[in-house]
């Protein structure tokens, strides 16, 4: 049985760090982070960290009324994205809404803000009176799939993934196998999440979350290096259109990269403390997928969230698979950890560095934890390179991993 070749045609994104490819690009040749004090987060007690990274630029005003009633914050940045990603890609009306179009997206959970009216409203006055009918469809587990369904009449497959923070990163690959296996043509894949305090909160009673530099958010979050002091939540989305490489190409669409393999598996041990086998194994999976060989792979994208088991098992991880000849960075030091968007966005950042022949070092890594395993790490300054091949890596919690290899075709 042949199987269809799987490629990238349409991008969008908005981050704490740029809301187009372009301008991620230039932030990452820059070393400009999105990382930011919240100072509203000082009258939540207990709540040690006081860094996020917001994105800004997207507001409910730029969407019709009656279009979004049914979308949180989640939703919207998810739709904010898809409407740059399809009209990059340019697929027409007809074939979007003809079945032959899919549509795979996560997020953590869904809008954290409507969730919190809701259950202020209802705890507060012991009643339901004043609550909306689409309230629970603003902060139902897939509402991102479910309202960018809708909103763009998608009648092909629809796959939910909701599972933390390879959400966006799983939403990618299993768009990939629907269209190499021939299930569908093309997919809308990607993911997003909204920034809440309790996504910070839900780390924070973990002590996972970085609190040594509330007052210098330039100095956090320090992934692999061995003064990391935990993560910094982020918020965003990310969006890809796949096609099979056969129908981009007869219609002459611009081709951004291929998805070349990729691998998920779950560790089946503990459901917050990594493994590095899992992760391994991942990996593994995504080079037998793509039947590469490690010394190909010319970047990788790490997880990297700059807590102190997770960098560890990671890098021990890659080393044991990919070696130390490829370099390696996090660009979470640029976003913080954008939860379920997280896998798309570094998706889109791999596409930037491929396209415009750089290597994004690792912000505020300066003296690598003798911990982490022995990888080729990229510190300092924003490297030259020609990529022909990239690694992403995602990992999450309930040791779900994933491992995604993009192509230059």
């Amino acid at each position: 049985m042949s199987h269809h070749r799987v490629v990238i045609t349409g991008v969008g994104l908005c981050s704490p760090i740029g809301n187009s490819l372009d301008q991620v690009s230039q932030s990452l040749q820059q070393l400009r982070h999105g990382i930011e004090v919240m100072p509203q987060w000082a009258q939540i007690g207990q709540l040690a960290t006081r860094l996020a990274a917001p994105v800004h630029g997207v507001e409910k005003s730029a969407f019709a009324r009656k279009k979004i009633r049914t979308m949180g914050r989640v939703a919207l940045l998810s739709a904010w994205a898809s409407d740059r990603a399809l009209a990059e890609a340019g697929l027409s009306e007809e074939f979007l809404t003809g079945g032959q179009v899919g549509l795979a997206y996560g997020s953590t959970h869904g809008s954290t803000s409507e969730l919190q009216n809701f259950a202020t409203t209802v705890f507060g006055t012991n009643s339901l009176a004043g609550l909306e009918s689409s309230a629970y469809l603003t902060f139902m587990s897939h509402t991102c799939a479910a309202n960018l369904a809708m909103y763009y009449g998608i009648t092909g497959r629809i796959i939910t993934t909701c599972s933390a923070c390879v959400s966006s990163s799983q939403a990618i690959g299993y768009g990939y196998e629907a269209i190499k296996y021939g299930h569908q043509q093309a997919m809308v894949c990607g993911g997003a999440e909204e920034l809440h305090f309790t996504h910070a909160g839900v780390f924070d009673i973990m002590y996972a979350t970085s609190t040594k530099f509330n007052d210098r958010p330039e100095l956090s979050p320090r992934p692999f290096d061995q003064d990391r002091d935990g993560l910094v939540v982020g918020e965003g989305a990310a969006t890809v259109i796949l096609e099979s490489y056969e129908r981009a190409k007869a219609r002459g669409a611009h081709i951004y990269a291929e998805i070349l393999g990729f691998g998920t598996n779950c560790d089946g041990q503990h459901i917050t403390r990594p493994s590095a086998d899992g992760m391994a194994g991942a990996m593994r999976l995504a080079l037998q997928d793509a039947q590469l060989d490690k010394s190909q792979i010319d970047y990788i994208n790490a997880h990297g969230t700059a807590t102190e088991l997770g960098d560890i098992a990671e890098s021990q991880a890659t080393f044991a698979v990919l070696g130390d000849q490829a370099p390696v960075s996090s660009t979470k030091s640029y976003t913080g950890h954008t939860l379920g968007a997280t896998g798309g966005i570094e998706a889109i950042f791999c596409l930037a560095a491929m396209r415009d022949g750089f290597v994004p070092p690792t912000r505020n890594l300066e003296q690598v934890d003798p911990r982490c395993g022995p990888l080729n790490y990229v510190l300092g300054e924003c490297k030259p390179a020609n990529l022909n091949r990239i690694v992403s890596n995602n990992f999450a919690f309930g040791g779900i991993n994933t491992s995604l290899i993009l192509g230059r075709v």
